[in-house]
């Protein structure tokens, strides 16, 4: 995939900004607390990435996708959570407003978050409904100007401390994911509330949790898109989403990578760099060849969905492929550090604990699998 000259400049400042913000000290301080420095969101509010694919009338930078896969893809090889700031605005919250929102919608919800003002979560999956969204059973039932929701939804990211979230319901149980309605709900009203924060494997920095709602009253203006008609808003989202989840993917693989060739040429075992062996060599082979294998099906789903083609197959193969490799380049990146990699004090260590969700959030490797499948063999 060729990119612009314009992508180039693109990724130069998203790089420079990751390299000189994203200190080591600021990463594990990071961990430590579990809380990610409101300065350095604001610079990245500033620098235009929460809004890099958004159009400028909204405030956005009015970028492409292929431009939000190269910011996404620097910021994650520094650091995985800081990507998540950056894909949930341009990605799971931010694209159910751009797929169906009013122009009053998106200047009261998608503005604010553009500018990071506000914050916005995408809240699908529930308990009992995970990798089958349909069988939620959050309901909103009709009461006048208002709808009534009640229900639970889980593993939220940012839900602890966003202003907004985009909810999925039930408003006709009768027709299962025709059925679902998609609702902007104020995280102020009465009745909602949050979870306790998850104690999360990785990612730390993003904190994520339940949203519950109790007979909570949201007006009719805040339904988001048609009546009936969410589920299909929220598996077009799910489309640029798992481009994101790709980009993340071959951001952290690449600083797996880097870590380990830097490794290899330094640390010495028999008389000899460890990178001389061609075991360990063999395996570099192996870890650099998925990562460009993943980057081209990523870079040509970006280019699909900015030509305006079909993306669905082509973002399920790009996010099962690269979150796979991404794993597996990972745990080899451990593995070839030896002891060293299981100490946190080795940045691989780190990088094997973010990544490992990747094959897992916005649809398992194995739901993609399905996609792929059902597109190829579809009647």
């Amino acid at each position: 995939m060729v990119f612009t000259e314009q992508h180039e400049l693109i990724r130069k400042l998203a790089r420079d900004f990751a390299q000189k913000e994203l200190t080591p000290d600021i990463l594990d301080q990071v961990e430590e607390t579990g809380v990610f420095p409101k300065e350095i969101l604001n610079k990245m509010g500033k620098a235009g990435f929460f809004g890099i694919k958004i159009p400028k009338e909204l405030g956005g930078t009015g970028a492409d996708t292929r431009a939000y896969v190269i910011v996404m893809e620097e910021i994650a090889r520094v650091s995985a959570v800081a990507s998540l700031y950056v894909s949930s605005p341009n990605s799971l919250s931010g694209g159910p407003l751009q797929l169906s929102g009013t122009p009053e919608q998106l200047e009261k919800y998608l503005r604010p978050v553009v500018t990071g003002e506000k914050i916005l979560a995408f809240a699908l999956t529930e308990p009992g409904a995970g990798s089958d969204a349909a069988g939620m059973t959050t309901t909103a039932v009709a009461d006048g100007d208002y709808y009534v929701l009640n229900g639970r939804k889980t593993f939220i990211t940012m839900a602890p401390f966003s202003d907004f979230a985009i909810v999925y319901a039930k408003t006709d149980m009768t027709k299962g994911a025709k059925g679902i309605t998609a609702f902007i709900v104020d995280m102020t009203l009465e009745g909602v509330s949050c979870g306790k924060p998850e104690h999360k494997m990785g990612l730390i920095g993003c904190g994520t949790s339940d949203i519950i709602l109790e007979n909570v009253r949201v007006h009719k203006s805040d339904i988001l898109g048609e009546m009936n008609q969410g589920f299909i808003n929220a598996m077009k989202t799910l489309d640029i989403g798992r481009i994101g989840v790709a980009a993340q993917s071959i951001g952290v693989a690449q600083a797996a990578l880097d870590e380990t060739i830097k490794y290899a040429k330094e640390r010495k075992q028999f008389g000899k760099r460890i990178a001389d062996f061609q075991g360990i060599s063999f395996m570099i082979a192996e870890m650099a060849t998925k990562l460009e294998a993943a980057k081209q099906l990523l870079y040509e789903a970006a280019y699909k969905k900015d030509t305006n083609q079909n993306t669905t197959m082509a973002a399920s193969m790009a996010k099962w492929f690269a979150s796979e490799a991404c794993n597996e380049i990972c745990a080899k990146a451990v593995q070839i550090h030896g002891g060293y990699g299981y100490m946190k004090e080795y940045r691989v260590e780190r990088l094997y604990r973010d990544c490992r969700v990747f094959t897992i959030y916005e649809g398992t490797s194995q739901v993609q699998q399905m996609v792929i499948a059902g597109q190829l063999l579809k009647k």
